[in-house]
């Protein structure tokens, strides 16, 4: 069937099918980035919870790796499919209170935002919040609409399910109550007890992760505090804002960008297309998480994938109120947003095409040691047939362990050494991290080991903890002949303690307790 005499969902559906096969295939072509390697150690020491975030990305890779065994693929697996559900629900969000031409067009801005590709290919808890976010927003505009049982309870289905993939999942339960007890045709649902059911449906999905943190002192609750500038003696401060604006105008891209910020003035206009109620469901489920995080950038610093989630409602009215097929007023905001939508489509698209090509085949003028791409997900496997190989120099009568100054460098040793051995970070002088529940001092007393850093002078460091070192060894990174960086191999003899974190300040607030 030619393009254009199919239906435009329909096309939409094609459109987010494409896409997702897209990113199946590039998931593959290119080696783990450190944080994936974490989560992928999560899926190997599955818990309840785990110390920096939720466990849900953890629990998908291990199930993920089950099936298709412990490859880049499988690991990005659910990042994969939750963007896919993520644009899927969107799509069915504007379908039904904006029709098809929305429908088709949210299609095509959610396919078209760098920040959602790239959340839709790498491992982490934006994809699979991106899908719960998404499917609660759907389902609880249904229950709004029609107070059923079933719309109700999957809204709770999804509110839990996100609060175990990413705890700013918490933040769409009060959007989503603070529109319901503003809203007067939509009040009278809060006085019911089926959303409150929904509400406890989605904490008893949660219990786990509260549990875990019970039995460990509230440590992610303590990691979360630091996150947000609990202890700070920063009060005020722009140098974060415009940071934060800056990051979100880049990863929504520029055109986009504008573009949200005008489908937010204009859910306020009488004209705007879509009924009143359902264009300020939408508002106070995704302008209220953009200006969250842009009060707290102004204590703290914010990275720019944080508030992901909420441009997914703000893409379905950037569709519905500028996409060529949708019904628009003649107002000059709905005027110009027609004559930018399609520029800000072609940009985005091309943006996103340019560097996600750029990761696998370097297009970009960037030299190698500023290109994060490059830094990130160059010479892991090298490095650990480097590593496995020194191994092989080490004393025959002692066991050798291995390790990296820092998580990230762990957790690649893990995955890219032969036979994906169980590492260690050693925490002692960084920060506290998910190793410091899976290794303790006594396990590793004595033993020998081989460890990564990026800094050549960490001998004295290690001397703290070891009782011989030797000079590292240089390892350079390279990407296609070009040198990246340098890592630092050290060969360390006779372990005498001191894997966990020490605190600098006594009042650090993931100190106390």
């Amino acid at each position: 069937m030619p393009l254009t005499r199919m239906r435009p969902f329909t096309l939409a559906l094609w459109i987010i099918t494409l896409f997702t096969l897209l990113r199946f295939f590039h998931a593959g072509a290119f080696m783990l980035v450190p944080d994936e390697t974490n989560y992928w150690q999560w899926g190997r020491h599955l818990d309840w919870g785990y110390h920096d975030q939720a466990p849900m990305i953890g629990w998908l890779i291990r199930f993920f790796c089950e099936i298709m065994g412990h490859t880049e693929r499988a690991v990005r697996m659910p990042s994969i499919l939750g963007m896919a559900l993520a644009g899927l629900y969107m799509v069915l969000t504007a379908r039904r209170w904006f029709g098809e031409e929305a429908a088709l067009g949210t299609a095509l801005i959610t396919q078209s935002v760098l920040l959602f590709q790239v959340g839709g290919i790498l491992a982490t808890s934006d994809g699979i919040q991106a899908a719960a976010w998404a499917g609660a927003t759907y389902h609880v505009a249904r229950a709004y609409e029609e107070n059923s049982w079933s719309q109700w309870l999957w809204g709770g289905f999804w509110f839990g399910f996100g609060l175990l993939s990413k705890f700013t999942m918490v933040l769409f339960g009060f959007f989503a109550l603070a529109y319901g007890l503003g809203s007067k045709i939509h009040r009278k649902r809060l006085t019911g007890i089926r959303p409150w059911v929904a509400v406890i449906l989605g904490s008893l999905m949660f219990m786990p992760v509260i549990f875990w943190n019970h039995s460990h002192n509230w440590n992610s609750l303590r990691h979360v505090a630091h996150l947000g500038g609990a202890g700070s003696e920063t009060v005020f401060t722009l140098k974060y804002f415009f940071e934060y604006l800056g990051s979100e105008i880049g990863l929504i891209t520029p055109l986009i960008f504008l573009l949200v910020i005008m489908a937010w003035f204009a859910a306020f206009r009488n004209d705007a297309p879509g009924k009143p109620w359902i264009r300020h469901y939408l508002l106070a489920t995704s302008l209220p998480m953009i200006l969250f995080f842009a009060l707290l950038s102004l204590k703290t610093r914010i990275y720019g994938n944080w508030p992901a989630a909420g441009y997914l409602g703000a893409a379905v009215l950037a569709a519905a109120f500028f996409s060529h097929g949708a019904r628009v007023p003649e107002a000059p905001i709905f005027k110009k947003g027609r004559k930018i939508w399609p520029w800000a489509i072609g940009s985005g698209l091309l943006l996103t095409g340019l560097l996600l090509v750029h990761v696998l085949y370097p297009i970009l003028p960037i030299p190698p040691d500023k290109d994060r791409s490059a830094i990130e997900s160059s010479g892991w496997d090298d490095l650990g047939q480097r590593v496995a190989a020194m191994a092989e120099e080490m004393p025959v009568d002692q066991d050798t362990f291995f390790f990296g100054f820092r998580y990230q460098i762990a957790s690649e040793l893990a995955f890219y050494m032969p036979g994906q051995p169980r590492t260690v970070s050693i925490n002692r002088w960084h920060r506290p991290n998910v190793y410091d529940y899976w290794w303790k001092d006594a396990d590793i007393l004595g033993k020998n080991a081989i460890g990564v850093s990026r800094h050549p002078d960490f001998r004295q460091r290690l001397l703290e903890v070891f009782e011989h070192v030797d000079e590292p060894e240089v390892f350079s990174v390279m990407r296609r002949g070009e040198k990246v960086r340098e890592l630092f191999i050290y060969r360390c003899y006779g372990f005498k303690g001191g894997l966990r974190w020490q605190p600098s300040r006594p009042d650090d607030v993931r100190a106390r307790g």
